[in-house]
């Protein structure tokens, strides 16, 4: 009975981990379109040549009770369009809507502060009443005509979980395309490390992030296991959602975008997969419906 409660407690734990990002690492934003250029400049060998198959670069860190997993890629979208559409609130609720946890995502408005009410549990279809509710600070976008600084961010979570935080930052490149950086984040104390060791050890035990770590005996590559591959999985996860919603922005393109998502999680199917197309779909259509009327 005590292990049957572990687990619940640590999967609860997972799910938030899963789908939650942080505030302590505003340090790694960098802050200007000048210095996001300089960034560009220095990964261009990575961005050409990676096993992403796209031009993308993928980092995380675990430092004194931190995560983050920090993306910077090359969006095949101009950058007027990446800053008007990601500047707005409304927009990141259809771009988290399309992670596998989320179940409920709707833009709050306080006087001239907003916050994103989230909802997040499992990765099939589930009442709200058994999902986990988070509110986002929504930071106000900074925009200028060359750079764009957006983020969201919540104070604490359970079981010593806290400063939770995702963020974006873009620029144009000369080609018309645009370059971002997202950051995902989160802390945690000793109970947070306690239940999400338990759940890499059971449930989790199999998962693997995209780091590789060299070659198997049989000279097939290894990855990064433990909460850096949960931080890489996410990472890649909300990465893969901002370029979706980017290529089927339109209210009447959402079956584009649920399939575009999903088909382009498994490319990367290794570290990504989780459910079968068909069930993720139905899920998806189950909570924009229940979405639409709230």
């Amino acid at each position: 009975m005590k292990h049957s409660t572990f687990r619940r407690v640590a999967l609860r734990l997972f799910l938030l981990f899963f789908f939650l990002p942080q505030l302590a690492l505003a340090q790694s934003m960098l802050g200007s379109a000048a210095a996001l250029k300089a960034k560009h400049d220095a990964v261009q060998a990575q961005l050409a040549q990676n096993v992403f198959g796209r031009p993308l670069v993928l980092e995380s860190s675990e430092a004194s009770g931190q995560l983050s997993g920090n993306i910077f890629a090359v969006l095949n979208h101009p950058f007027s369009e990446v800053s008007a559409s990601l500047s707005q609130p409304a927009v990141w609720c259809d771009v988290l809507m399309l992670h596998l946890n989320t179940k409920y995502c709707a833009v709050r408005a306080e006087g001239d502060a907003k916050s994103l009410a989230v909802s997040v549990g499992r990765k099939f279809d589930q009442p709200l009443s058994e999902a986990q509710r988070i509110d986002f600070v929504w930071k106000p976008a900074t925009v200028s005509g060359d750079f764009l600084s957006v983020g969201l961010g919540a104070d604490k979570g359970p079981l010593s979980t806290r400063d939770y935080r995702i963020e974006l930052e873009a620029t144009p490149l000369s080609d018309g395309k645009s370059f971002i950086h997202l950051s995902y984040s989160y802390g945690y104390g000793a109970a947070a490390r306690i239940a999400m060791q338990g759940y890499l050890k059971t449930i989790g035990s199999d998962k693997v992030g995209f780091t590789s770590t060299g070659k198997n005996a049989s000279g097939e590559p290894e990855y990064i296991g433990g909460v850096l591959g949960v931080v890489e999985r996410n990472t890649m996860r909300y990465y893969l959602a901002i370029d979706a919603y980017l290529e089927q922005p339109a209210k009447a393109q959402l079956p584009d975008r649920l399939a575009l998502w999903f088909d382009s999680t498994e490319r990367y199917a290794r570290q990504l997969h989780e459910v079968e197309r068909q069930d993720y779909l139905a899920m998806k259509r189950n909570e924009y419906k229940r979405l639409s009327s709230q």
